[in-house]
């Protein structure tokens, strides 16, 4: 079969349709030829699959053939067999007829001669050509076609079809189209299952020596362009795929060697998208195909059919990885191919893919994801091509023009140098090339970094150029290891060139090697490196066909060129892939060629994004690399602030990455520019140069208010020290992150010196709170700098910078508002009225120091301070019982003396002791508290309120204390402080004797916690009364001294009897009251309530005798009322008793006894008061339960008092009470006395509604 290759080639590449064969029995083509064609392609046809399952195919291109055409009438029976493909998919019979004898005796016999061949899809088309308006032709027609179904068609198949020339033929034309379709798809199956079945049988021969792998290509190959033709590409493609896999399964069997191809002229440029490039014919070698050619023409057919498939992302996805398995296939025959026949045909596949797959894809053609795949996949082939060209450039001489960066030096490191059989040799014709090269090494020289960094050059060979090729000459076999470096000591530090011999050795060396007749036999001498780019450059020449690629490489400025352009298109897809670190990479090698032809603006904006991605990343190593040219850009921009964040940048790496005079370098560069008059003041961030934390420890602790000092350890990764005009740190609260943050300002210069430095700052009053460091500021100069704390390199203006790491300790706390100190009284009980009493304000600090605090007191009315006494201070003992670490606080300079210290106020205002500011201390005031009145006695048993007596007695004391460092804090409380008089005095009449003496008990109870002692008491009686034994008013019995108790009660009794009473004129100018007089003297305790009053000797106990003391209290006396003035008496009930619901009159009567003009001096003498006291739940009231009623104020005169009143419960209730609020009840006669309780009748049944009994 190999020997139908060039007859298979030509078809394909001018076959493209299927073939429909057209029977003109009755000279019908003429006439619908036109109406068959116009209907060409098929429109959404469906077809099987390999897997039998239907396709929808949108345009089937096919072409209608007459039978007679020798298109079908010229092939041998072999060929029909082998390329079944293009033989015809249907038979079309076209026939008319107008007459049943002329079908039966003419047309039948013909047709059944024409479809005896079972193995051909027919069907037959009837043409009627009868006019519409000749109904019997018409007729005639339908009784000939209706014979012809008949005949001709069955059950399982209609084979029949007609088509009427002069009606409507919409009907028609889909019919015929459905017949066509049903006849492709029959004959597409049968021809699939031939195939299937051939292809079978031989690849179960592939592993035995039979095997013919042309054979199979064919057969493998027709069925797979069978299924390109009916526009089934899947199908073809999945042809192609296991057509390679069984090539690459075979071509390689033991015992079977076969040359691999690739020696003509031309096959340095791969043909991956161009299967015609070569024919079959001559890549045929024995019973199968070089391998070369033929895996690049497989790969070309696979191409074509996915862009028709509209997937060049696939293509360039399967491209990408052929070129590499090919690549590693052109590895293993090096030694027989061309020089550098890899490099070359690698870069030409590279660069044909790109343009293919760029050309037929659309943006928006595949999904988003795919569309970045697609990216990637193109970045990959640029990458690769560019890695490629670089060595092709290296070895002609170009390196020193390639950037040592670390991609580039990563990519060509490893990458091994060419392994040909023999190393080019150079021609003899080379001299003045050899000359230009070795003139352009010797003028080679590493450009000098910036800062005048000195860093060891990155390699681009994975070993030595000039070792490698002199041990790849074929006629070496002896030498020296100086004779490979021509003389000269190769320096290992990455060029690739060797170093200036010592001019001490240069003769003898020339002496000893000075020419290859110094060796014996046929051994040459070793190629100078100059000689080896010469070499490689010639042999180059002769490998590169394509003249561009050859014009990239013939002169340096071609080779940037080209460089530049293929180290753009990587970027450029890589930024459009998922790989986008990858084109920020490559925009650094960009940005080294616009560096080095002084194009600084666009270098310094690419080398912006390499810095970001390697500082985002914490790549320092690579960082290293490129800053240095940042900053050396940024320099000659004259871009001040980009200079500025460089050189920080660059003191902020590790510093094992530069020498000590590189980064003083960087520091005197900072300090430079941060005193030059820049424009516009420069902020920059410093937070991995300059980082600071709180101090270790527990944070500090401050109370609401207080100022305080924050002690803050900063690092300095400056190299020297380092002068800051201003510091300030802000503190962030954590428990409000609504609030910003507070800063806290140094405005001193402070002077950084490497390593750790402990700053402290004035810190003002804060909020309550838990606070941690912020932001760091201050100010170089003009340079206003910033820190974080902790963050990694890189700018802060871009998005690739990383997040600042916070401190998560917290460094200051400030409590909430809370006590610092209390103020109280000593004692609670009360003090005595009128007299000078020590006051004792109990000052205790609650965990807060209370040095220098200042004490403000203001009294209240009716208190004043005695100011010819002091006032005294002393520890509280009980206080620093409950509170004893107080004592012992560092805090407490001087030792607590337990003796009183005497202190003197000024502008009412007391500065504390020192000692003081840690304890409890108890501050003793003297003050004196002032009423006017005098104290009244009571009846006995009458309940005085307790309340009354205390607001009489109290007094305010108004207290504010100002403490704190510096009196930043303020406590104000109001004391109240009870006085009192020393006894509460209470009389009643003991007994009445028969003279008409009464004997009057004073009652004293004592209203102090002290001790009490009476030496005299004499009593002043008041008008209408006179003393009876004694006219002095003393006791009638004398037990003086009388001791009372604290709370404790004493009794005099005074012998009084009634007397004449005064005018009216005389009894009001006289007092109408008694005056009881006390003469008494007081022991007690300032620390427990009352005590003696204060005096002059200071340093005198208080329970020393002191002077007696005189109380005075008013006493009422009244005359005892003998007989009655009123008398009140309860008018009896209706006898017919009282009912709920009915209606009562509730009657008193109000009689005068006496005349009232003695006792009670009113103007409305004949106007009483009444009030009815009821319980509502008991008794409604029709009418006032209050009002006045007349009645004369002569002896004997009466009124009665009816109130209408409706009993609401039945049962034994109070009756309603009358009082009169205005006379004593003692002048008051209840005669007769009201009841207490009164019967109450339920309410009588109700009868309105009873119906009468029938």
């Amino acid at each position: 079969m190999a020997s139908f290759l060039p007859q298979f080639q030509s078809i394909k590449t001018s076959f493209d349709h299927v073939v429909l064969a057209v029977e003109d029995v009755s000279d019908l083509w003429p006439i619908v030829k036109k109406g068959f064609e116009e209907r060409l392609p098929f429109r959404r046809a469906f077809l099987n699959n390999k897997t039998r399952n239907p396709v929808l195919v949108d345009e089937l291109p096919a072409e209608y053939i007459l039978t007679t055409d020798a298109r079908l009438r010229s092939r041998f029976p072999q060929e029909q067999a082998l390329f079944w493909f293009r033989e015809p998919y249907a038979t079309i019979v076209l026939v008319t007829c107008e007459d049943l004898d002329e079908f039966k005796n003419i047309l039948k016999p013909r047709l059944k001669l024409i479809v005896q061949n079972d193995e051909r899809e027919w069907f037959i088309v009837f043409v009627s050509k009868a006019p519409a308006h000749n109904d019997q032709a018409t007729k005639m027609a339908k009784k000939v076609y209706a014979k012809l179904e008949v005949d001709f068609s069955s059950k399982k198949r209609e084979r029949c079809c007609k088509l009427d020339l002069h009606g409507p033929d919409g009907h028609s034309w889909e019919d015929l189209e459905a017949k066509v379709m049903e006849c492709i798809r029959n004959t597409l199956d049968r021809r699939i299952h031939f195939y299937e079945d051939e292809i079978r049988k031989l690849s179960e021969q592939r592993f035995m020596p039979v095997w013919n792998f042309c054979n199979f290509f064919i057969l493998k190959e027709s069925l797979a362009f069978m299924f390109e033709i009916a526009h089934l590409h899947e199908d073809a493609l999945r042809e192609y795929d296991e057509l390679e896999l069984c090539y690459l399964e075979t071509v390689n069997m033991a015992g079977k060697r076969r040359d691999f191809g690739g020696l003509e002229q031309g096959d340095d440029q791969a043909t991956l998208l161009d299967p015609g490039k070569k024919a079959l014919a001559q890549i045929v070698q024995d019973d199968s195909f070089r391998e070369f050619e033929f895996r690049q023409y497989l790969f070309a057919c696979q191409a074509k059919l996915l862009f028709k498939l509209s997937r060049p992302f696939e293509v360039g996805s399967r491209g990408y990885s052929f070129i590499i398995s090919f690549s590693k296939a052109l590895a293993l025959h090096e030694r027989l191919l061309p020089f550098c026949m890899r490099e070359v045909w690698v870069i030409t596949a590279c660069l044909a893919l790109i343009d293919a797959t760029a050309s037929h894809y659309k943006d928006g053609l595949a999904a988003a994801d795919v569309e970045k795949e697609f990216y990637r996949v193109q970045g990959e082939l640029y990458t690769l091509c560019r890695t490629k060209f670089m060595r092709l450039g290296y070895l002609i001489g170009y390196g020193s023009d390639i950037d040592r960066s670390p991609v580039n030096s990563a990519s060509l490191s490893m990458l091994p140098w060419p392994k040909p059989a023999v190393w080019p040799s150079l021609p003899s014709n080379a001299s003045s090339e050899v000359l230009a090269k070795e003139k352009m090494i010797l003028q080679e020289s590493a450009r000098p970094k910036h800062f005048g960094i000195q860093r060891k050059p990155l390699p681009l060979e994975p070993s030595v150029l000039l070792r490698e090729a002199n041990r790849r000459r074929a006629s070496l076999s002896a030498g020296n290891m100086l004779e490979l470096f021509d003389g000269r000591p190769y320096t290992n530090d990455g060029s690739g060139s060797p170093s200036p011999l010592p001019k001490g050795n240069t003769l003898s060396m020339s002496r000893t090697f000075s020419s290859t007749g110094n060796f014996e036999g046929s051994i040459d001498a070793p190629m100078r490196l100059a000689e080896i780019y010469v070499a490689a450059e010639h042999a180059l020449r002769s490998t590169i066909s394509d003249v561009e690629m050859w014009k990239s490489l013939s002169s340096v400025e071609e080779f940037e060129q080209k460089y530049l352009d293929l180290t753009k298109g990587a970027a450029n897809n890589y930024h459009r892939s998922w790989w986008k670190r990858h084109g920020v990479v490559l925009d650094g090698e960009i940005a080294a060629v616009y560096h080095k032809h002084e194009n600084y603006d666009f270098a310094a904006n690419l080398y912006e994004k390499v810095c970001a991605l390697y500082a985002g990343e914490g790549w320092e190593n690579l960082l290293v690399e490129v800053l240095p040219n940042l900053a050396e850009c940024q320099k000659i921009l004259n871009d001040q602030a980009g200079y500025l964040s460089s050189c920080v940048r660059l003191l902020s790496l590790d510093k094992g990455l530069f020498l000590t005079k590189e980064r003083q370098a960087f520091q005197s560069e900072v300090v430079r520019l941060a005193h030059s008059e820049m424009e516009h003041p420069v902020p920059l961030d410093v937070s991995s140069l300059i980082r600071f934390s709180g101090n270790q420890g527990p944070p500090l602790e401050l109370c609401d208010g207080d100022p305080g000092t924050l002690s803050v350890m900063l690092r300095s990764g400056f190299p020297d020290d380092i002068t800051l005009e201003s510091l300030s740190l802000t503190l962030s609260a954590t428990n409000n992150t609504d609030e910003g943050a507070k800063a806290v300002k140094k405005s001193e210069a402070i002077v950084l010196r490497p390593g750790r430095n402990n700053i402290n700052f004035p810190l003002p009053p804060q909020k309550p709170g838990s606070y941690v460091l912020g932001v760091l500021t201050g100010q170089i100069g003009q340079l206003r700098f910033r820190s974080h704390s902790s963050s990694k390199s890189g700018p802060a203006d871009t998005d690739d910078f990383s997040s600042y790491e916070k401190p998560t300790r917290p460094i200051l706390k400030v409590a909430k508002p809370r006590s610092l100190v209390d103020l109280t009284a000593a004692v609670s009980s009360a003090l005595l009225m009128n007299e000078s009493q020590w006051v004792g304000i109990i000052v205790k600090p609650i965990d807060y120091s209370l040095k220098g605090a200042v004490l403000h007191i203001d009294t209240g009315p009716g208190l004043r301070i005695e100011d010819r006494h002091g006032i005294e201070i002393e520890k509280h003992e009980v206080g620093s019982r409950k509170t004893p670490n107080l004592d012992n606080q560092p805090d407490n300079l001087s030792p607590v003396s337990a003796a009183v210290k005497q202190l003197i106020p000024e502008d009412g205002k007391i500065s504390l002791p020192d000692w003081t500011s840690n304890i409890t201390s108890v501050l003793w005031i003297p003050l004196l508290a002032v009423s006017d009145g005098l104290a009244k006695g009571t009846p006995a048993g009458t309940v005085v309120p307790p309340r009354q007596n205390v607001v009489d007695g109290l007094r305010t004391i108004a207290l504010k204390l100002d403490f704190g460092a510096s009196h930043n804090q303020t406590f104000e409380k109001t004391i109240a402080v009870h006085f009192t008089n020393p006894f509460h005095v209470s009389t009643r009449v003991a007994d009445k004797c028969n003279d008409g003496t009464l004997l009057l008990q004073v009652i004293l109870q004592s209203q102090v916690k002290a001790s009490l002692v009476i030496y005299d008491a004499w009593l002043d009686l008041q008008d209408g009364f006179a003393h009876a034994g004694k006219a002095d008013g003393r006791p009638a019995s004398s037990f003086f001294p009388l001791v009372v108790s604290s709370k404790s009660r004493a009794g005099i009794l005074f012998t009084i009897c009634l007397a004449d009473t005064l005018a009216k004129d005389e009894a009001k100018q006289l007092d109408p009251a008694s005056i009881l007089n006390i003469r008494y003297t007081i022991s007690g305790s300032r620390k427990l309530g009352a005590h003696s009053p204060v005096t002059e000797e200071l340093s005198e106990p208080d329970n020393i005798k002191a002077e007696h003391l005189t109380f005075r209290s008013a006493l009422v006396l009244q005359r005892p009322v003998l007989d009655p003035c009123l008398a009140v008496g309860f008018l009896p009930l209706p006898s017919s008793g009282i009912r709920v619901g009915q209606l009562v009159t509730m009657k008193w009567r109000v009689e005068r006894l006496k005349d009232s003009e003695e006792t009670m001096p009113s103007d409305n003498l004949d106007e009483v008061l009444y009030e009815v006291d009821i319980n509502s739940e008991n008794w409604m009231v029709a009418g006032r339960k209050r009002g006045y009623v007349s009645l004369s104020s002569k002896q004997g005169s009466r009124i009665e008092i009816s109130i209408l009143c409706l009993p609401l419960v039945a049962g034994y209730v109070r009756p309603p009470q009358l009082g009169l609020p205005n006379v004593g009840e003692t002048n008051i006669s209840c005669n007769p006395p009201g009841p207490h309780l009164v019967c109450v009748l339920p309410s009588p049944l109700s009868s309105s509604y009873c119906v009468p009994a029938a």
